[in-house]
């Protein structure tokens, strides 16, 4: 039986029309690639565990979370690589996002005080008059600095916050005197504390620090996707996380100096040494699969609810805010 050109034209231009869909590029823009908070998802690009998926995955950095998450929800990316905090906070907001899968348990960030400043804050009560830098003011730094503030018995108007970026940007503001303190990661935090630039108040690296000052485990790092976009694309999805998984496993069962040998050299800030050191001591920050900490998204809540009034006094349903249908996918196999 012949078939007509018509028809075959059809059959073929179907066929492209399904190849192009199954190699459609995902953006995943991530708040500061180069932070070791956010090592895993460059991890699993360096390995090559998103090219084994079958997945164009383009991972774009951009260091502010709160402009991250405005280029999700405008459609420009599918998802955002940021801290499970603004899952909560744009449901508060009537938009509907969950974690697929989390990075970390707890933020990797610490409260870094100038040595200019360090005779007078010893302590969040002492951020009174103040100016703190963050990320952004939309930021999860933003969030952590502002609710250590209101722990202490500070109003928001008591203190200023800077929003200033992470690294090169961070650091400048801290050695120009523009800022007190402020909250940052690695390997801004070892940049600045091995010249005696600033030095260590709050410390939220490791899950103990994290529960003593927050209250329990503070679900950090996290890839966040617009709940319909996950329901439309679970295939896709589910191959993410696969690769996401594995880069965490990777992580568990390398040293730091084997980890930093795949990631890119600039990464390493010119001191390739003092990464690897950082590394070595903030790896435990990061969850062995992927799976969400039991207690997390409650402490997470009672984060936001202390200070952000966009929260406060709305009906959050955390089930919402997650989902646990992908990693435990994974782990299966």
């Amino acid at each position: 039986m012949k078939i007509r050109i018509p028809t075959l034209m059809v059959l073929i231009l179907s066929l492209f029309c399904v190849t192009a869909s199954a190699s459609e590029r995902i953006t995943l823009i991530v708040g500061g690639i180069e932070k070791q908070i956010y090592l895993p998802a460059k991890l699993a690009q360096q390995l090559g565990y998103l090219n084994e998926a079958g997945l164009d995955v383009e991972l774009v950095s951009e260091p502010d979370g709160n402009h991250a998450e405005t280029e999700m929800l405008s459609g420009a990316a599918q998802g955002v690589i940021g801290f499970y905090d603004h899952t909560i906070d744009l449901q508060a907001h009537g938009k509907q996002v969950q974690s697929v899968v989390q990075l970390s348990q707890a933020p990797g960030e610490v409260v870094l005080v100038a040595k200019a400043a360090s005779a007078s804050i010893k302590s969040p009560a002492d951020f009174k008059g103040k100016v703190l830098g963050v990320t952004g003011l939309g930021s999860s730094t933003n969030f952590l600095i502002r609710y250590l503030a209101y722990k202490a018995g500070l109003k928001n108007s008591e203190f200023a916050t800077l929003p200033i970026g992470s690294g090169t940007s961070f650091i400048a503001a801290m050695e120009q005197r523009k800022i007190d303190a402020g909250m940052t990661s690695e390997p801004t935090i070892s940049r600045l504390t091995s010249t005696g630039a600033a030095s260590v108040l709050i410390d939220l690296r490791n899950l103990n620090d994290t529960e003593a000052a927050l209250g329990g485990a503070y679900p950090g790092a996290c890839l966040y996707m617009p709940t319909a976009w996950v329901n439309a694309h679970k295939e896709q999805v589910q191959k993410i996380v696969n690769a996401f998984v594995k880069a965490l496993h990777y992580i568990q069962m390398h040293s730091a100096q084997e980890i930093a040998e795949k990631m890119p050299p600039e990464y390493m800030a010119s001191n390739k040494q003092l990464y690897i050191t950082a590394l070595a001591a903030g790896k435990a920050m990061f969850t062995a699969d992927g799976v969400m900490p039991e207690f997390g998204p409650a402490t997470v809540l009672n984060v936001l609810d202390g200070f952000n009034k966009s929260v406060q006094g709305k009906s959050i349903n955390l089930a919402n805010t997650y989902t646990s249908e992908f990693v435990k996918a994974v782990n299966k196999q």
